[in-house]
C-alpha cells in the first residue's frame, strides 16, 4: 500500500528563491543614494551678483572665405594674410570672445583649408566653424554611406 510515513515529501522545490536578489538591489539602491548626495554637496554654489545695467557679451564673428583663385576674403572683402592677423588681434584686443566662420570653395585645395585654420589659432582663436552646403550631406545611414566597405560615397558632382 502506498502510504507515507513520516512526513516524507518527494516533491521537488520549484521555487526561486528572491531574497538574495532584493538585498543586493537594496544595497545597490543604498550606495547610489549616498554618493548622490555626496556628489550634489561636492559642487560649488555661486550667487552671481546682479546689475541693472550690465551687458551681455556677445562674441566677435569674422567671415572668412577661401576662394578657388587662392583669394582669401573677410567678410566679402578681399584680404592679405597679414592685414587678416591685423584684424584678427584687433577683434581680439576689443573682445576675447572671437569667433572664425570659415568657407572654402570645393575646388580649393585641403592644405589651403589646414592653412587658413593654424593662421586663425596661431593668433589665439579657438572657437571657428566650417560652413558646408546641407544639401550636399552624405546620409546618415550607414548602408547609404558605403561604411564598413572602404567604399567612399560619390562626390556630389559625380554621376552613380
Amino acid at each position: 500500500m502506498g502510504s507515507k510515513l513520516g512526513g516524507e515529501d518527494d516533491d521537488l522545490i520549484a521555487d526561486i528563491n528572491i531574497t538574495p536578489f532584493v538585498d543586493i538591489i537594496l544595497v545597490v539602491l543604498i550606495i547610489f543614494m549616498v554618493t548622490a548626495t555626496t556628489i550634489v554637496q561636492s559642487s560649488i554654489k555661486v550667487n552671481l551678483p546682479e546689475a541693472a545695467s550690465g551687458e551681455g557679451t556677445e562674441a566677435t564673428s569674422l567671415g572668412l572665405t577661401l576662394l578657388p583663385d587662392g583669394e582669401l576674403l573677410l567678410d566679402g572683402e578681399s584680404i592679405t594674410p597679414l592685414d587678416l592677423r591685423a584684424r584678427i588681434r584687433s577683434a581680439k584686443a576689443s573682445n576675447d570672445d572671437v569667433i572664425c566662420l570659415i568657407a572654402a570653395d570645393k575646388a580649393v585645395a585641403h592644405g589651403r583649408v589646414v592653412w587658413l585654420l593654424d593662421l586663425v589659432k596661431s593668433e589665439g582663436v579657438v572657437k571657428f566653424a566650417i560652413n558646408i552646403d546641407k544639401s550636399q550631406m552624405v546620409p546618415s545611414d550607414p548602408a547609404t554611406r558605403g561604411e564598413g566597405r572602404g567604399i567612399l560615397p560619390p562626390a556630389p558632382n559625380e554621376g552613380g
